[in-house]
């Protein structure tokens, strides 16, 4: 399959896939002889496993671990367990984090009048650092 194909196929953009591939998280595509690349079947189900894994919020770094331990056969599934988890916490931290911001903002908007008078407590807060 071209890269055109591949895009169509996978969801992932054209532009995504050669980014991919020259940081090496997918392998080098074959070359036509008019430049065009050809993935296997196997790059584009790795390319399919990369934008699952991207969807739920796993780095490049943890996508690339995760394909590794996808390919070996032998691998634990408790280090695959230890990546999950860890994205876990990190989501639930960040949610706590978007928490807090969205409490201060509700405090916030409720505070401002949302009238014609220039005061307005969002502002003086943004201000303020």
């Amino acid at each position: 399959m071209i890269i055109g194909e591949v895009a169509r196929e996978t969801g992932v953009p054209a532009k995504t896939i050669r980014y991919y591939e020259s940081i090496s998280l997918i392998g080098r595509a074959a070359r036509h002889d008019n430049g065009y690349r050809e993935f296997s079947p196997g790059e584009v189900e790795s390319l399919r496993f990369i934008r699952r894994a991207r969807h739920l919020g796993f780095s490049l770094t943890e996508v690339a671990e995760l394909l590794a331990l996808w390919r070996e056969s032998n691998r634990a599934s408790a280090d695959v367990k230890a990546l999950a988890l860890r994205r876990i916490r990190e989501m639930e931290q960040r949610i706590a984090e978007l928490e807090s911001l969205r409490r201060t903002l509700v405090e916030l908007a409720e505070r401002c009048g949302g009238d014609h008078r220039p005061e307005c407590p969002i502002l003086d807060d943004l201000a303020r650092g």
